[in-house]
């Protein structure tokens, strides 16, 4: 571990140093390859038997979607989702009171919503100081909540942000539209479908190379960045998790004052649908929605998240709602629903 935060301590310093202009583009790629290899082995170090966050950072993920109370310590993380879930944790005689990730679970609008009160981030985690793994659980997370004190300087917003920004979790942002595909042989193929101001052939083959990949297909469709491809390299480590700023809520944790546009804002942000089913001669459940992300919301995703066998029994469905034209139209399995549709599957 010593010997790691070493090197990312050399590595930011080389970085530092080291003029941004195109000629050094191709330097600043290969550092910035290293320092993201050298900060997944803070998360999963090597001969950790099997690696992970650490006992008592894991949690099993469960309901329609995460989200996580990220914020430096002491700042009402506990407070909030005690009284938002109902669970309570154990503390200690410190700065830092919650020693482990807590779980807890909410009902809203019919979606099951798992909220997660993480370990306060202090100044350096993304270095290895104090408790790294808890940024590692909060990549897991489909929505992160940085929870302030509002009798704290501002400038505390910057430091959850700049350690979460250095794990890898990307605050409101979306993938890079980057096309990666390994393969056994043949090199490293660039297509790029539109002009690179920083990439280009040379850069792109010494990141890959710094991953031990030789052969692969790479097509940028957009004007990426080094740290860009290293991302998409990086693969499910890195998160791209909501986190709206100035669209902020204010709240009384201990006091339970403004909790009803705090789970709106959560809502709002997740962006679940709801879809309720209707068995055959009987009226729609509107109690019990299947509820999924905005990104599949097909009817073979429907299918999918209901049982996995379904889909191979799937003829068509009858879907009432806003995604139909007719109330009820035959639909396929490619049919995109819409929230609150009403469904129900005809099998073979």
């Amino acid at each position: 571990m010593s010997s790691t935060l070493a090197k990312i301590v050399e590595i930011k310093a080389k970085m530092t140093w080291t003029q941004k202009n195109k000629a050094t583009a191709h330097h600043l790629g290969l550092l910035k390859a290293h320092l993201a290899k050298l900060h997944r082995e803070l998360i999963t170090p090597k001969g950790g038997g099997g690696g992970g966050p650490g006992e008592g950072f894991d949690v099993a993920k469960t309901g329609d979607a995460r989200t996580g109370f990220a914020g430096l310590p002491s700042v009402g993380k506990l407070t909030l989702l005690s009284n938002l879930a109902g669970v309570y944790s154990e503390v200690a005689a410190c700065e830092f009171t919650t020693l482990t990730t807590v779980p807890g679970v909410i009902r809203h609008k019919g979606a099951k919503i798992q909220l997660l009160d993480l370990p306060g981030i202090i100044k350096g985690a993304k270095d290895g100081k104090g408790r790294g793994q808890v940024i590692a659980v909060a990549l897991t997370c489909n929505l992160i909540l940085i929870v302030l004190d509002v009798l704290k300087p501002l400038g505390r917003k910057k430091i959850n942000e700049n350690e979460l920004e250095g794990f890898g979790v990307r605050l409101n942002s979306k993938p890079s539209n980057i096309g990666f595909k390994k393969k056994d042989k043949g090199g490293i193929n660039l297509t790029a479908t539109c002009l690179q101001s920083e990439l280009d052939a040379e850069t792109v083959k010494s990141i890959l190379a710094e991953y031990k990949i030789h052969n692969a297909n790479v097509t940028l469709r957009s004007d990426a960045t080094a740290d860009d491809l290293i991302d998409v390299v990086e693969g499910n480590r890195i998160g791209y998790i909501i986190y709206k700023v100035p669209h902020c809520v204010a709240i009384s944790a201990h006091r339970r004052w403004n909790f009803d546009d705090l789970l709106e804002k959560i809502w709002d942000y997740l962006k679940l649908m709801r879809i309720y089913t209707k068995p055959k001669g009987q009226l729609p459940d509107y109690t019990s929605p299947v509820v999924l992300p905005c990104s599949r919301t097909t009817v073979e995703d429907f299918c999918m998240k209901t049982h996995k066998n379904l889909i191979k029994e799937f003829k068509c469905a009858l879907v009432w709602g806003l995604s139909v034209k007719h109330n009820p139209q035959k639909a396929g399995k490619d049919h995109t629903l819409e929230d609150e549709d009403v469904i129900q599957i005809a099998k073979k």
